[in-house]
């Protein structure tokens, strides 16, 4: 059972480095590219939330937009609500880049997944999130990280 625990992470590890080939055809890292997803799906984060939800530290993450924003991808904006906050937003230069992302992503799964039929697919799913379960509730921190 522990060798299966060691071929999920190599396989997570294969995947993160085809997608690196992949996403540095567009221009930018894997870290990048979480940022740019993460605001795809819900725009005007606050940095603090986004770097909690990413799972790294407020200034590795204040870095990564540093430089987004001078490439001119993501802009941050005052928070109303707090002085000292930043809501992040993707800009429309990056809107192409982040759907030629998502192309690449789905063109890595197909890849990855070819010769596995929907059931097979399905059933791995499962079992990943019963594995993510179960990791979740004995952790001490007791997050998630799906």
């Amino acid at each position: 059972m522990e060798t299966l625990a060691w071929e999920i992470g190599e396989t997570s590890h294969a995947l993160r480095r085809a997608f690196d080939r992949k996403a540095a055809e567009v221009g930018v890292t894997r870290a990048q590219w979480r940022v740019l997803a993460h605001l795809g799906r819900t725009p005007g984060q606050r940095q603090v939330e986004l770097a909690d939800r990413m799972e790294i530290e407020p200034i590795t993450l204040c870095r990564m937009v540093d430089r987004l924003e001078e490439g001119g991808l993501v802009e941050r904006q005052r928070d109303p609500a707090d002085r000292r906050a930043w809501r992040l937003f993707l800009t429309a230069t990056a809107e192409p880049i982040v759907e030629r992302l998502h192309l690449l992503a789905a063109e890595l799964a197909s890849e990855a997944f070819a010769g596995l039929d929907q059931t097979t697919i399905d059933a791995v799913r499962a079992a990943l999130a019963q594995v993510r379960v179960n990791v979740t509730t004995h952790s001490p921190k007791g997050r998630a990280t799906a």
